[in-house]
């Protein structure tokens, strides 16, 4: 997708409140007809004969080395637990970006399967605490930063994974392909998102109590960058409040370690111009630090959506989010769907992210976003041959609504019922 920090001018310049503030609002939504799709895929990385066996720093770092080393056409980084993140170039189809990233894959696999690994394809390392193998100024600081609130953001850092989807924006102007309306479908079909893939339930091989322990990890590590924001009317300023509110966590540094922050939102820092005046980069780095369940980076990145198991898993929440995104009349089907997860006109309005707690503790097992579920699926399926999609996504689609939509069920039910000793293996 295109980068909203693409310019690089300007950057080194002070800012006070009001420039953050006007900053923060010109760059989140870059609104236009939405043409472009893409997709970020981070692994865990695994023992090929032993899933259960941690792998060592030293055989993840030749992973990291063989792999960045492959002429891939996406983009590869390296996460600071080891896990391998493959991100796609902003693609005009779906079948573009799905070929793309199949093609790079298979060379990655090809040459982790030299090694005696594999990619693992779960939100959260089910079977043991892979330490942080990064050592980085970034890294470190996040660590520091962290550790003072809990242990999920070390969680978070070195032992997770997922599927992020990155859809355009949309129209300024009001109606379906809107960037306002799909900005509030994006919140509402999340959670069901969330729900529908959900593939991380385990602790140390123990149910942890949630289909997404990641999720619970996110809502966990530090609220007030990585909950939804809340305000529907004006977005942008609703997303420039938050992002201000938003406490710095360390001031960046040419020399020595990064200087960790505590208590001091961004809107403090620039109010005040204490320890120094930030600048322009300073904000721009501060909104790389926020991590809600829905981003805007001038499009919008879905970040809910754990990490899928088998080769091809990954493929499903792309191929739905696209469909249920991009084609008109699956957007409004899904709309009607997904809108009764927030009309409770006879009930109290439930608690603040209180949605994104049910999908990630019950997953399908939610009647109420199982039933969207039902509806959203259906939509996206009907829709994706109107978006060109191949034989194998729409296969790939029906395979895994018959599995776990269908049967209110979601890939963490899987790893639940191996692990009582059902004889579910994947």
């Amino acid at each position: 997708m295109t980068d909203c920090f693409a310019d690089k001018e300007g950057l080194t310049r002070p800012v006070g409140e009001s420039e953050a503030d006007a900053f923060v609002r010109g760059i989140c939504f870059k609104t236009g007809p939405p043409r472009l799709l893409g997709v970020e895929l981070e692994w865990l990385v695994h023992d090929l004969h032993d899933r259960t066996r941690p792998v060592a720093p030293h055989r993840l770092a030749a992973a990291a080395d063989r792999v960045g080393a492959l002429p891939l056409r996406s983009l590869f980084t390296v996460e600071p637990g080891g896990q391998l993140e493959f991100s796609s170039q902003p693609a005009g189809s779906l079948t573009a970006c799905v070929e793309e990233l199949t093609a790079d894959l298979a060379l990655a696999r090809a040459e982790l399967h030299q090694l005696g690994l594999t990619l693992a394809g779960y939100g959260k390392e089910p079977w043991y605490e892979p330490p942080r193998v990064r050592d980085e100024a970034r890294y470190n600081a996040m660590e520091i930063y962290y550790d003072r609130i809990n242990d999920a953001g070390r969680n978070v850092m070195c032992r997770t994974a997922s599927v992020q989807v990155c859809v355009d924006a949309g129209y300024e102007e009001p109606g379906p392909l809107g960037y306002g309306q799909r900005w509030r479908l994006a919140h509402l079909l999340g959670a069901v998102l969330s729900a529908a893939f959900a593939n991380s339930p385990l602790h140390l091989g123990r149910p942890s109590g949630w289909r997404s322990t990641r999720q619970a990890c996110y809502a966990r590590m530090d609220p007030g960058r990585t909950m939804a924001p809340v305000g529907n009317r004006d977005l942008r300023a609703a997303w420039a409040a938050y992002a201000l509110n938003a406490n710095v966590m360390f001031l960046r540094s040419d020399d020595g370690p990064w200087a960790v922050q505590q208590g001091l939102p961004l809107r403090q820092w620039a109010r005040t111009g204490h320890p120094r005046r930030p600048t322009v980069g300073d904000v721009a780095y501060h909104l790389t630090t926020l991590f809600p369940p829905i981003r805007p980076r001038g499009h919008l990145e879905l970040r809910m959506i754990d990490a899928q198991p088998g080769d091809d898993g990954w493929i499903v929440p792309l191929a739905v989010t696209a469909a249920l995104f991009d084609d008109p009349s699956a957007t409004e089907a899904a709309f009607r769907a997904v809108k009764a997860l927030a009309d409770t006109p006879s009930r109290q309005p439930p608690p603040r992210n209180a949605l994104w707690r049910r999908a990630a503790r019950h997953g399908l097992a939610d009647p109420e976003l199982h039933a969207a579920a039902v509806a959203c699926f259906a939509a996206a399926r009907e829709a994706l041959p109107r978006l060109g999609a191949q034989v194998r996504v729409l296969d790939a689609v029906d395979e895994f609504t018959a599995r776990y939509v269908d049967r209110g069920r979601c890939p963490a039910d899987d790893l639940l019922d191996e692990s009582a000793g059902k004889g579910v293996r994947r």
